[in-house]
């Protein structure tokens, strides 16, 4: 075993601990309390590094600026990306951010901790109901109230998308919030958005427009993801010719490259690099269709406003799939190229 891995499993146990010693209740509807009637200030718990996971609180903190207008909302996050992915964000007030090798700067890592006594908040949420860590810092803050995110399941067909990471936690707090008819699914949930301004979105464009031709819309492709996640060149060899087939015509084919700079199709099609998560997503908002596994990039195009066709083999579509608009997850296992290419069609004449 690495020492990385055994840094985090002695990271993770600590977090146990704590987490026990400080308790928390396991009915997390706060039975017999009142749920605050207005918010002034609003603590989100969602110490997590990875893009994907910080891109799906974005639905939690619409649901609160739209329902309770003027409430500061304070993230506790690890790493520096909610800087990046809440700037057009006003509501957001204060990002407390833990170091992301706790291990590497120790004392910041308890100072953050720490400051989470600085302000009272009216209610302290954890975002994720199985985040350990989420939990005690949930706990840990000053809160009039605090919703640890732990109701159990609920009913599809008045829920619909009550697994989603991103959908989940904001149907649990429209029922601790006392919505009417617990927050049922009337009101469709936010979709993951990262809020685009019209200069960005223009940015994107003149990108897009230098690598392919502007004369016709844009199909993005993103053939990378991390691990088991991450399709084979075979496959993508395969997937890559059925599109040129079905759509080169029409359209431009754009592999969008992750940090690591690499293509499983060989960079035959034309390819953009960037480092800037918001270039990026302006980038794809510009195109006609996002296809890619799923992935931190999958998530960003999904906050971009383009239609994304997520694809699953590894992972839950129902905890991480793309929703909004014309977006779906498909399942590999069951779909071929053939398949996809249909609904890729389908997606690209239904706007």
């Amino acid at each position: 075993m690495s020492l990385k891995s055994v840094v985090n499993n002695v990271r993770r146990a600590v977090a146990r601990v704590l987490a026990l010693m400080v308790g928390f209740p396991g009915i997390e509807m706060q039975r017999g309390e009142e749920a605050p009637a207005g918010l002034k200030r609003v603590l989100l718990c969602r110490p997590n590094g990875r893009l994907g996971n910080q891109l799906m609180i974005t639905p939690l903190v619409e649901e609160i600026a739209a329902r309770y207008p003027g409430c500061r909302i304070d993230l506790f996050v690890k790493g520096s990306l909610c800087e990046i992915i809440f700037k057009n964000y006003p509501e957001v007030d204060r990002i407390i951010e833990l170091p992301r090798k706790p291990f590497g700067q120790l004392a910041r890592y308890v100072k953050v901790w720490l400051s989470l006594r600085r302000l009272q908040y009216d209610l302290a949420v954890n975002v994720a109901e199985g985040s350990l860590s989420g939990r005690l810092s949930t706990r840990l803050a000053r809160a009039r109230q605090r919703f640890f995110n732990n109701t159990g399941g609920l009913p599809r067909d008045l829920f619909p998308g009550w697994e989603h990471m991103a959908q989940g936690p904001v149907y649990n707090l429209r029922r601790y919030l006392g919505y009417p008819g617990g927050g049922a699914g009337q009101v469709p949930v936010p979709p993951l958005n990262l809020r685009l301004s019209d200069a960005e979105l223009a940015g994107g464009r003149r990108v897009m427009d230098s690598y392919v031709s502007p004369a016709k819309k844009t199909v993005c492709i993103y053939t990378f993801a991390t691990g088991a996640k991450c399709y084979s060149e075979a496959w993508w060899a395969v997937m890559y010719a059925r599109l040129k087939e079905a759509c080169a015509d029409c359209y431009n084919i754009l592999e969008v490259l992750p940090v690591e700079n690499v293509s499983r199709i060989r960079f035959e099609a034309p390819a953009y690099y960037s480092r800037d998560i918001r270039q990026i997503a302006s980038v794809i908002a510009c195109s006609a269709l996002f296809l890619g596994a799923d992935s931190g990039i999958m998530h960003l195009a999904s906050a971009s406003g383009a239609p994304v066709l997520g694809l699953f083999s590894i992972t839950n579509p129902s905890v991480y799939c793309p929703y909004g608009g014309h977006s779906r997850a498909i399942n590999t296992d069951t779909t071929g190229p053939d398949g996809i290419i249909a609904a890729i069609d389908k997606v690209l004449n239904e706007r």
